[in-house]
């Protein structure tokens, strides 16, 4: 989805600081990651293939663009069911936003987001163990 690409910028006491567009994505999974309501980011078949074999991806779904002062994220998220999906999607704009602007200083400019499905929560399974009752000896062994 992201190419790794970096980008400088230059903070006021001189130098430079470079953001590789793969830590943009990052921050923007994991913001977007807390968000109740979302089960998750839907990717490319290649992405969902290297989940398979074990190796998370945090850029999964998502696409940035970085300039030397600003950024846009274009995402694709999957919504739980019952979740008002506005109410999520705008929750998540403010999480991205907040956290990209706040750890980096980049300037947020759009953060467009595609939802790609809504899919039931997982129930989860109560196990009760029965117990069985106690063996009594019947008598046939001595």
């Amino acid at each position: 989805m992201s190419e790794n690409k970096e980008t400088a910028i230059a903070p006021a006491g001189g130098g430079k600081v470079v953001f590789a567009d793969d830590v943009i994505a990052t921050i923007a999974f994991l913001a977007a990651s807390e968000i109740e309501g979302v089960e998750g980011m839907s990717g490319t078949a290649i992405e969902g293939l290297t989940e398979k074999l074990g190796r998370k991806s945090y850029t999964k779904g998502i696409k940035v663009e970085v300039g030397n002062e600003e950024c846009a994220v274009d995402l694709a998220v999957i919504v739980k069911y019952g979740f008002r999906i506005q109410d999520v999607c705008k929750k998540v704009q403010e999480a991205i936003k907040s956290a990209i602007e706040t750890m980096t200083g980049l300037k947020v400019v759009e953060v467009n987001i595609t939802v790609q499905s809504v899919v039931l929560e997982k129930e989860k399974k109560v196990v009760v163990e029965e117990k069985a009752p106690p063996v009594e000896p019947t008598g046939r062994v001595k």
